[in-house]
């Protein structure tokens, strides 16, 4: 009897002890498995059924939207924001939905909820603001107001305009954690790698400090890098950090302050994308820039004249598609290739003609008489008195102003140089 009962307890011993080496191995072997599990059965499945392939695509609400949060595969949607920046990333695998924000578009628009609630977004991983100039940070207070956003990161660099302050004080009462990366910082989000290329350090220069990221998704890659300038654009190519993308965001709206050559040369892209309002008054992008990419022989797409542009990619190749009816088109792919005398010479001196046409009363706010300090061009903004290059572009990146006598906060601009402007009376708030 006594040896029947130490028998049965080592066989118990034992049989816990098999239960206990199962489950250590379960977690690293059986997610892969899992997963290959369900990518098979899937694959099973649409061959056997087609009807039920229709029926999954009813029910990811991907109508008019071929690849769009198809399973396994990334969509990114470069939103028409106007003179703003901002992309939805989207990927969905085995029912797990991946979704993050790069900038917010401006602060003079509404566009990026809208277009987030169309696209069903419910939640946000990650919302990565470059940096706090307005038209990219300008709608974030709303994003986070309406979706639960998991993260926010910026460069860690601050703004003096009210749309910092208040996007700042929406992101300290949501449940969202705030994060500063640096150069060499790598994430994994589901099966995409963020590496952080730029910057490694904060100079103090919003658009010089652009929080600058690459997006590696299997062997495919997208490239981001805010407002960054060519010497930037050198830093990053100077570090062991990839730098190589299927598809490149222009730094800058296309300005030519970025985009050098050799940067383009290093990241190699089939693609490139800028965001730039249409008509807009600062001539993005400037026309160096449009050449470059057409000598190249690189596809150049803009929100401009192309609309919201969305790119797919399956891990392997990179697709564009329409996610509305395009704007007259200025810089087909194809006439970047074949056709650069046709149409890039020709068309883009017309483009940049009305952009300087367009420093008046319908894009800038400006009405005769008054230079509304909140939607002025630089140039426009020179023929105030005591305000040069200088102080133009302090006043654009610390936008909005409630009021003239808020130039004060602008440096150099003192109670008397407020005194000199407000009695030329040519600055003015509109409604205010």
């Amino acid at each position: 009897m006594y040896k029947k009962w130490i028998f049965t307890l080592l066989f118990a011993v034992f049989l816990i002890g098999c239960q206990s080496d199962d489950v250590v191995e379960k977690s690293p072997v059986n997610e892969d498995a899992v997963e290959e599990t369900v990518n098979a059965d899937e694959h099973t499945e649409n061959n056997a059924d087609n009807s039920n392939e229709q029926e999954e695509k009813q029910e990811n609400n991907t109508e008019n939207e071929p690849l769009t949060n198809a399973e396994g595969a990334l969509t990114v949607h470069y939103i028409d924001a106007d003179q703003g920046d901002a992309t939805l990333l989207q990927y969905k695998d085995d029912e797990e939905q991946y979704t993050i924000l790069y900038d917010a578009g401006d602060w003079l628009g509404s566009e990026v909820v809208p277009y987030l609630e169309k696209k069903g977004v419910d939640e946000i991983d990650i919302a990565i603001i470059s940096h706090p100039h307005a038209d990219h940070i300008g709608q974030l207070k709303r994003v986070v107001e309406n979706f639960s956003v998991g993260e926010v990161w910026m460069s860690g660099n601050s703004a003096n305009s009210d749309v910092f302050t208040e996007a700042m004080e929406a992101v300290e009462k949501s449940d969202a954690s705030y994060e500063e990366p640096s150069t060499g910082d790598v994430f994994d989000v589901g099966p995409l790698v963020l590496t952080v290329l730029h910057p490694d350090q904060l100079s103090g220069d919003l658009n010089e400090d652009s929080l600058s990221i690459h997006f590696q998704f299997k062997e495919t890659a997208f490239l981001f890098t805010g407002d960054a300038y060519k010497e930037n654009e050198q830093e990053m190519i100077a570090t062991d950090l990839p730098v190589e993308a299927n598809v490149l965001q222009l730094g800058h709206h296309g300005s030519d302050t970025s985009s050098s050559s050799s940067f383009i040369d290093a990241v190699q892209p089939e693609i490139a994308v800028y965001s730039a309002g249409e008509d807009n008054s600062y001539g993005h992008p400037h026309e160096e820039v449009v050449s470059l990419f057409e000598e190249k022989g690189i596809p150049l797409y803009g929100t401009d004249k192309d609309g919201t542009i969305v790119i797919t990619s399956d891990g392997e190749t990179v697709h564009v598609e329409s996610d509305e009816e395009p704007k007259e088109a200025l810089h087909k792919p194809e006439t970047n290739v074949e056709n650069d005398n046709d149409n890039g010479e020709n068309e883009q001196p017309d483009e940049k003609e009305q952009a300087t046409e367009s420093n008046t009363d319908d894009q800038t706010g400006s009405t005769e008489g008054c230079i509304d300090i909140n939607h002025a061009s630089e140039s426009e903004l020179t023929d105030i008195k005591h305000v040069g290059e200088v102080r133009a572009q302090d006043i654009i990146n610390m936008r909005p102003f409630d009021s003239v006598d808020d130039l004060i906060q602008v440096n150099g601009i003192g109670d008397k140089t407020l005194e000199d402007i407000k009695a030329e009376n040519k600055a003015c708030v509109e409604g205010a």
